[in-house]
């Protein structure tokens, strides 16, 4: 993450997303660190797994290969610059959230051989929402300054479409997605069907977060 944020250009949407991430990442290890977890072992790996997903997108992109549906609108539309650096951070946290988070639950459950409702996996899921929200007001702090500088109806209607989205909304929802995939995971078709679905969802809702607001003149 450190690499993309030194190679890509600031005003780059995945940019914008990945000093977010690495945020969020910095605050996991040093909560494992000081023992958060009940078990650390579990979130560690969960960590992994979860950033290994993301980062599956960005060297696809790369590459000029096809990226998950979820992430999709963040990498065609990372260039236009009507679109705010907040909007790219919180865009990239719903496909991170809404989709790749339920699959590392269930990737991690099953290399581990345990259950998403086998203590202490969820309450350990539970407290990433904490460091979680900390990062969101701070990345909400930190992009403040674009949104004073437009128009009262300009900042109304930018308001609006980032209002659409909360993060710990997103992780009650993926959690709920690890309910519906786990009796499905040794069901490959029922199972790629489901995750293909979820995607799809998630690329909508990232499609209307991303959504160019036209800017009054000065």
């Amino acid at each position: 993450m450190k690499r993309i944020d030194a190679e890509f250009d600031a005003r780059d949407g995945v940019a914008c997303f990945n000093r977010m991430y690495l945020r969020v990442t910095e605050l996991v290890a040093a909560s494992l660190a000081e023992n958060y977890f009940a078990d650390g072992a579990f979130i560690e790996r969960m960590d992994v797994i979860f950033a290994g997903l993301y980062l599956r997108n960005v060297e696809a992109a790369k590459a000029g290969n096809p990226v998950n549906a979820a992430w999709r609108p963040l990498v065609d539309l990372r260039d236009d610059r009507r679109i705010l650096s907040i909007q790219y951070a919180l865009a990239g946290m719903n496909a991170h959230i809404n989709h790749d988070l339920a699959l590392s639950v269930i990737l991690t459950c099953k290399e581990r051989r345990t259950t998403p409702d086998t203590s202490p996996v969820h309450a350990d899921y539970l407290k990433v929402n904490e460091l979680l929200a900390r990062v969101e007001a701070e990345v909400r702090a930190e992009f403040e300054p674009e949104l004073v500088r437009l128009a009262t109806a300009d900042a109304e209607s930018i308001t609006h479409i980032l209002s659409t989205f909360s993060i710990e909304a997103a992780r009650d929802a993926s959690w709920l997605s690890v309910q519906l995939l786990w009796p499905q995971r040794d069901i490959p078709f029922t199972y790629d069907r489901a995750c293909a679905g979820i995607a799809e969802t998630t690329g909508m809702v990232g499609r209307l977060l991303l959504t160019p607001v036209p800017l009054s003149a000065s």
